[in-house]
């Protein structure tokens, strides 16, 4: 039977959502890869149980991560019932609708029949009676905001949700949106993004709007989906993402550029006393608005690892004007897919 580290509030950092009461840790949990059903069921507990044990209490989860879509929702759903239910007033769980997950036209985007479906299926495998946050995954430009809006809201008011969020909305999505809260009284507390050294356009696009209203931003692909690591200080290997033939990362003219940068930032993070990983992570945590970034881990250790971005959340002004420097010269990568 598992048993929580008593310890495992002391290192954790936990940041206010904006202007709610809820705090979100520095560093959460993310399920979008490792934990489907081609992944094994053992080792997926063993990252929980490592996340948990280091005070991670955030696990972020969505209708189609997989895969297969759902399976990430079924296997968590499992460790919650044999693991983690006598600590489930201490864990936040959220998941979203929004992108693809089952045939025909409602299986997708923002109408209230997909939200509130999604919704319901989501809690049946995790098998919970609300999720704490629940968000809308991504901007449906062919639904009326309001309908959006007002399901989510829904959600809410039934006590499937507890707070609600959105996901890779534009910071003029995110302020229309807000108006509707607002008027609705929703729990609104926080918008998801993608976030990293090498996609910074939410800096001026979102983050004032965050600030203005009083949202929380949250981070997923802080480390660009591996880049941001010493995965690529000697080139590209051939298991790597980044190998892939529909990676954007091959375009001939990015790749040397791209190296090189990962190099530059990877010296200035040794002389900080931390990985590029840890850098990055701390670099992401350094505005106000954003509370917290997810990590991805397929194995215990890179938690452990990723954890000690805290140890070292401080810039110098010198070491932030070093990094712009280098990174004004490095193209935004837009990687495939999304999440």
């Amino acid at each position: 039977m598992y048993v929580a580290d008593p310890n495992r509030y002391e290192k954790m950092v936990y940041n206010y959502a904006g202007a709610s009461g809820l705090q979100l840790p520095a560093i959460g949990l993310g399920l979008w890869h490792n934990f489907g059903s081609v992944d094994r069921l053992d080792n997926q507990r063993a990252i929980v149980r490592q996340a948990f044990d280091l005070g991670i209490t955030y696990f972020d989860l969505a209708n189609n991560y997989g895969p297969e879509p759902g399976t990430a929702e079924e296997n968590f759903g499992q460790i919650l019932a044999t693991d983690l239910k006598p600590y489930r007033d201490e864990i936040l769980v959220s998941s979203k609708a929004g992108y693809d997950m089952w045939e025909g036209p409602y299986g997708t985007y923002g109408s209230r029949k997909s939200i509130i479906n999604s919704a319901n299926d989501s809690l049946r495998r995790l098998g919970l009676d609300y999720v704490d946050i629940f968000y809308s995954h991504r901007f449906d430009p062919n639904t009326d905001l309001h309908e959006t809006a007002e399901a989510l809201d829904q959600l809410v008011r039934e006590g499937k949700a507890l707070y609600i969020g959105i996901s890779n909305y534009t910071g003029e999505q995110m302020a229309a949106i807000t108006k509707i809260f607002t008027d609705l009284k929703t729990p609104f507390i926080v918008n998801q993004v993608r976030y990293n050294m090498f996609n910074r356009g939410i800096e001026t696009d979102l983050l004032p709007v965050l600030k203005k209203e009083r949202k929380a931003g949250v981070a997923f692909s802080p480390l660009s989906q591996g880049l941001l690591t010493d995965r690529y200080l000697n080139g590209i290997p051939q298991d790597s993402r980044a190998n892939r033939s529909d990676s954007p990362f091959l375009i001939d003219s990015q790749v040397d550029q791209t190296l090189s940068t990962v190099k530059k930032l990877n010296d200035i993070a040794k002389l900080r006393g931390q990985t590029l990983a840890e850098m990055a992570l701390s670099w992401d945590l350094r505005d106000p608005e954003m509370a917290c970034v997810l990590i991805g881990a397929s194995r215990p250790s890179q938690v452990l690892d990723n954890v000690h971005a805290l140890d070292h959340l401080t810039f110098s002004d010198a070491e932030l004007k070093e990094i712009n420097q280098i990174l004004a010269a490095q193209p935004q990568i837009s990687w495939a897919g999304t999440k």
